[in-house]
């Protein structure tokens, strides 16, 4: 199995290359040619990953910048398995949605290789730049594919990140001239005993949390998303919520919380206090919302706040059962999935609506079950799901998190739960709107789901079922990894 996640790496820049050639102007088959093969790699990987195994597997090490640490090194475990399943699922998702010229779908392609790369990197300098590889296409799909107030979404969107990831690459500078190394295996090692120390240490854990938090994005660094996902061309914010957010998500476990876990337990009831703003804030503002997009991309910081607050629980007190601290984190692992699944499900189905109406106001629409009743009875699936309705796969990360949380930190646990309270509230009065009532003159001519749609909508909701219904081959992937970083963080 050597060098797959190398060629894993490089097949979608060769199809970035090759959309950009060819001749024909439909790029789209050709963008979905390479997906195809990428999804077999990704299938033959996850056939020979040892589920049973501790640490990294397939890794890939070879020089590269040895006069500052810098190594070429690859490597999967069961977190990094996962979320390259989850970028080989949203990726032709997106690509699914709409016809777009060659740029976007070679665009496309470099941020699934930058996505692969930085869910794969074990080296910081190596991480860094797949890392910020990403930043760069998805500022161009904004910017030049994006609709109204493009521009400034655009702009926001890449001042936010650039910044944050200035201050993480000066923290991980600062790191390497203390300890010498980039490898997050030596520097996890050494984090238990305190990386750094002194004002040196809270500079660093305050550089790198900026970048991560920035990325997720967590309360209040949270503002440029609702912009970004909103003006976004449907498929670009599928990726964005679906994906790129998990980066954030991805390295607070495979960085903050290894190296500074000291820091973390003395700021716990702060971290713990940004992570329910997250989930109770961010639900209001959707409730408050009247735009389709804007209200799943406040949703999407809602939902993505249940992962942090599995994340800080685990660090936040000396007394922490090991059960629940791995509860809380294979929640936070099966909601980074799931949530992926169903916030890219959300934006399409808001994405067939504006399509069919040419707006996507929630007063815009009423009495669709009438007219689509196929699409109405889909997207409440979606709906259903994200809200956490039990048989469904967004249960289960919830369900995890809560239990693991309400053990360890339950005053903050219990106000998180105002936050599904609220969310039931924005899916209902959305479905009220959307689907119930008189039918509105407007929409009396919609379509029902073509059989283009059909071929999107019936894998992805199937999907949601098989996970919320039979968890455990999600579960097999992650059980060891979490095992192993519960006794690491303990």
């Amino acid at each position: 199995m050597a060098g797959m996640i190398t060629a894993l790496i490089l097949i979608p820049l060769f199809g970035a290359f090759a959309v950009c050639v060819w001749p024909h102007t439909n790029a789209r088959p050709i963008a979905l040619i390479f997906n195809a093969i990428t999804a077999t790699l990704v299938f033959m990987l996850w056939r020979n990953f040892d589920a049973t195994a501790t640490g990294l597997q397939m890794v890939e090490r070879h020089v590269w910048i040895p006069a500052i640490g810098a190594e070429y090194l690859v490597g999967i475990d069961g977190l990094s398995l996962l979320l390259v399943l989850l970028t080989s699922i949203i990726i032709p998702f997106a690509f699914l949605v709409q016809r777009m010229d060659r740029g976007f779908c070679a665009l496309m392609l470099v941020t699934q290789s930058a996505l692969y790369g930085t869910f794969t990197a074990q080296n910081f300098v190596l991480w860094f730049l797949f890392y910020e590889m990403s930043l760069i296409p998805a500022f161009l799909l904004i910017k030049i594919w994006g609709g109204e107030n493009r521009d400034r979404a655009a702009t926001k969107f890449f001042l936010y990140t650039f910044l944050g990831s200035v201050a993480m690459l000066l923290s991980f500078l600062g790191i390497y001239f203390a300890k010498g190394t980039f490898d997050f295996a030596q520097l996890a090692g050494l984090g238990k005993q305190g990386l750094l120390s002194g004002n040196v240490a809270w500079l660093a854990f305050a550089g790198i949390f900026l970048g991560l938090a920035v990325k997720v994005p967590l309360f209040p660094f949270h503002t440029w998303l609702p912009d970004a996902y909103e003006t976004a061309p449907v498929g670009v914010s599928m990726v964005l919520t679906g994906v790129l957010s998990k980066m954030g998500v991805y390295g607070f476990v495979r960085l903050l919380l290894p190296l500074f876990p000291n820091e973390i337990k003395i700021l716990a009831p702060w971290l713990l206090g940004l992570a329910v703003c997250s989930i109770v804030f961010a639900s209001l503002a959707a409730w408050a919302q009247s735009d389709l997009k804007r209200m799943v991309a406040y949703l999407s910081i809602n939902h993505l706040g249940y992962c942090m607050l599995g994340l800080f629980v685990i660090t936040a007190t000396t007394v922490r059962p090991a059960v629940e601290m791995q509860a809380a984190l294979s929640g936070v692992f099966m909601q980074i999935f799931n949530h992926g699944i169903t916030a890219a499900a959300l934006f399409y189905y808001v994405g067939l609506l504006e399509q069919r109406r040419g707006l996507r106001g929630i007063n815009d629409f009423g009495g669709l079950m009438q007219r689509t009743p196929l699409l109405c009875g889909w997207m409440s699936v979606a709906m259903f799901s994200s809200l956490g309705l039990p048989g469904l796969n967004g249960f289960i990360g919830e369900f995890l998190i809560f239990k693991g949380s309400f053990a360890i930190a339950a005053s903050f646990t219990a106000v998180a739960v105002i936050g599904l309270l609220v969310t039931a509230i924005v899916f209902a009065r959305a479905m009220q709107a959307l689907f119930s009532g008189p039918l509105t003159e407007s929409c009396s001519a919609f379509p029902d789901l073509g059989r283009t749609e059909k071929v999107v909508v019936v894998p992805v909701t199937l999907l949601m079922l098989a996970i919320g219904l039979a968890p455990q081959f999600v579960f097999n992937i992650i059980n060891t990894t979490v095992i192993q970083m519960t006794r690491l963080l303990s």
